[in-house]
């Protein structure tokens, strides 16, 4: 479409695509859990695959799960909370397949207690994980992709950046700094055609959140407050992430979109 001060005609209008094809995407904590679902999403939707996470076991399986889809993968063992490491990942991944379009910041931690029970160490740990990896991966990806001329960074957060939730504080921090980032970084690499947005999940069952629905008292429980009726699982984030990835959403930046089953639509209350 037109880039002159004129409205466009009808028929100068393109549909944008859905597909990936042809493009690269790193994905942090993809070797399991919603990491492993939004890796698996943008495979099949024609992307090559870069999986970081900090064990290799994971990996390896992640990377073989997700070549099923016909997609080339790259392991990329990092610890997320190391600044140095996490540059290194970035410049492997573009390194490998010569070009990095997508970065999906889903690696993420949670600790689940009183907040006066919270150590310095503890602070240390989560913030390192969820909130600066997440954004010195940006800063590394952004520098690739400038020199492209276009890029998508999306971020996890979650719905305890609305809502105050018990026992999480230090999480709720976290990515409450992670949805600030997005904006921030949004208004800041527009110019380069480079959309940052973020990924909300609502209550999801994985491998984090596995207590909370294991048993059947707490599974009903935390139901209960979901509209839809069933906690997520972590391909009920693909469509977000697609849209979000994809020359779809190239008009949408430093937005957060919520996938929750109509939890918070609901008030976090009981349906």
């Amino acid at each position: 479409m037109s880039n002159e001060r004129r409205r466009p005609k009808d028929n100068e209008f393109q549909m944008p695509s859905l597909r990936l094809d042809g493009r690269t995407a790193l994905v942090t904590g993809g070797s399991r859990g919603l990491g492993l679902g939004i890796a698996l999403a943008l495979a099949h939707a024609g992307a090559d695959i870069a999986v970081a996470a900090r064990t290799e076991s994971e990996i390896a399986t992640a990377c073989a799960l997700i070549e099923t889809t016909g997609r080339k993968t790259l392991g990329v063992p990092t610890d997320i909370a190391n600044v140095a490491a996490v540059r290194a990942m970035v410049q492997h991944a573009h390194a490998h397949f010569g070009r990095l379009d997508i970065l999906v910041n889903a690696a993420g931690m949670n600790i689940r207690q009183p907040y006066d029970t919270f150590t310095e160490s503890d602070w240390e740990r989560l913030m390192g994980i969820n909130l600066k990896g997440a954004f010195f991966a940006a800063q590394a990806a952004a520098a690739v992709m400038r020199k492209q001329g276009n890029g998508k960074i999306i971020n996890i957060t979650s719905l305890a950046t609305q809502v105050a939730l018990p026992n999480v504080a230090l999480y709720a921090i976290s990515k409450s700094g992670l949805l600030q980032m997005t904006r921030a970084l949004a208004l800041e690499l527009a110019p380069y055609r480079i959309n940052v947005n973020a990924i909300g999940p609502g209550r999801f069952w994985t491998a984090m959140t596995d207590k909370l629905f294991s048993d059947p008292a707490a599974y009903e429980s935390n139901v209960s407050m979901i509209p839809l009726g069933r906690p997520g699982v972590a391909t009920d984030l693909a469509g977000a992430a697609l849209l979000l990835a994809s020359d779809a959403g190239a008009y949408i930046t430093g937005q957060t979109i919520y996938v929750d089953g109509g939890w918070l639509a609901n008030g976090g209350a009981k349906a």
